[in-house]
């Protein structure tokens, strides 16, 4: 690619996915695609038309309707009908392959039966596929399986070493449990051990295990902190589950001073409207990186501002590249191609009026769109 334009460097230039989920391997209707695009809703809309006209849903028809072999801009209608005769599978072969991704690293946190998991999304896709371990899951999932609540901590950090034998980071969805307004400091053993007591006696017959105890996060994080893999944490926007004025990255500056958090990368996944903050931190912290993954998709036309506001205060080496796509395989696609589109419009214009040097905007490029991930996560 050394002698092609810029933007058809920008365009075939490889990615790794740092943070998605599973795209669905089923068919399904049109409420369950259209409910798909809006990331607020915890039940099903009353409308789910009414995603059609949104930023995603135009940005969807604009730039994918292409991959299913129908013209720009194709109606809701016919784009559905298309879609359907194709397929769940067929759709998610086309739009993951289309995406120029080589690596996916996904959350196995939502991981269902509706949904592919890494052996389904490498194969469609016909990348490779790491695993992302979310802590909420673990603790989820132990607490109904020991006897003694005494044996939490033993038993935690024991599941944690062996998950991080073939898993590239973790997770944490602090944001939607709990906020970042809480006291993230390691707890001690024994508050730990009296917060799984009480919560292993408050789980009924048939009652969802559902981490919302900030001492069980707070452990489960610094559990995760001393093993020095990539530490996520979900940042903004997001569902209607989370308080989003309590998920502002600059909640967590305590956290981040903290000595024993400094050797970890801590990675703030999506950001947005806190792109800046996050930014902030990025360069104040040199452990901390930060993506706009999510609402590159969700802002669709306007993602070239997003990504151009990511690029102000955070190192170079600092950002990184994700879709947080889940469910359509149309979000895995479109949050390469939403971002492929703003690199070349925003760093083009740059070079255009001759702030960057075309060499320097290829290097950066690099960077973001694989080299970084590659490096954090010790991917080979």
């Amino acid at each position: 690619m050394a002698g092609s334009s810029f933007p058809d460097f920008v365009e075939h230039v490889s990615l790794i996915d740092h943070h998605v989920h599973g795209a669905f391997h089923a068919d399904g209707g049109e409420a369950r695609f259209q409910n798909s695009l809006n990331e607020g809703n915890t039940e099903s809309l009353t409308k789910p038309e009414d995603t059609y006209s949104t930023q995603l849903g135009i940005a969807i028809r604009c730039w994918c309707s292409g991959i299913l072999d129908l013209p720009r801009h194709a109606s809701a209608a016919e784009y559905w009908s298309r879609r359907s005769e194709l397929g769940e599978l067929e759709v998610s072969r086309r739009m993951t392959r289309a995406a120029g991704v080589s690596d996916w690293l996904i959350d196995t946190g939502l991981d269902t039966a509706d949904y592919l998991g890494p052996a389904g999304m490498a194969d469609v896709s016909g990348g490779r596929t790491h695993e992302i371990v979310r802590l909420e899951v673990v603790a989820e999932q132990l607490i109904q399986k020991i006897a003694n609540p005494a044996d939490y901590v033993e038993e935690f950090g024991q599941r944690l070493q062996n998950l991080a034998l073939s898993a590239v980071g973790f997770k944490t969805v602090l944001a939607y449990r709990a906020g970042f307004d809480q006291n993230l400091s390691r707890p001690a053993p024994a508050a730990v051990t009296e917060s799984a007591r009480r919560w292993q006696e408050n789980l009924g017959t048939g009652t969802i295990a559902k981490l919302t105890d900030v001492t069980l996060m707070a452990h489960g994080i610094h559990t995760a902190v001393s093993m020095k893999l990539p530490l996520q944490f979900h940042v903004g926007f997001g569902d209607r589950d989370l308080d989003l004025h309590k998920t502002n990255p600059l909640y967590l500056l305590d956290f981040l001073r903290s000595a024993e958090v400094r050797d970890t990368p801590i990675m703030l996944l999506h950001c947005y409207p806190f792109e800046r903050e996050a930014g902030y931190l990025a360069h104040a912290f040199e452990n901390v990186y930060i993506d706009v993954g999510l609402a590159v998709n969700f802002t669709g036309s306007r993602s070239r501002n997003l990504v151009a506001r990511s690029f102000e205060l955070a190192p170079f080496t600092k950002v990184l590249y994700s879709s947080d796509a889940f469910g359509p395989a149309e979000l895995h696609y479109l949050g390469a191609r939403l971002w492929r589109n703003a690199i070349a419009k925003v760093v083009g214009g740059w070079i255009d009026d001759d702030d960057w040097s075309e060499a320097d905007a290829r290097r950066i490029v690099q960077l973001i769109a694989h080299e970084n991930a590659r490096r954090v996560y010790a991917l080979p």
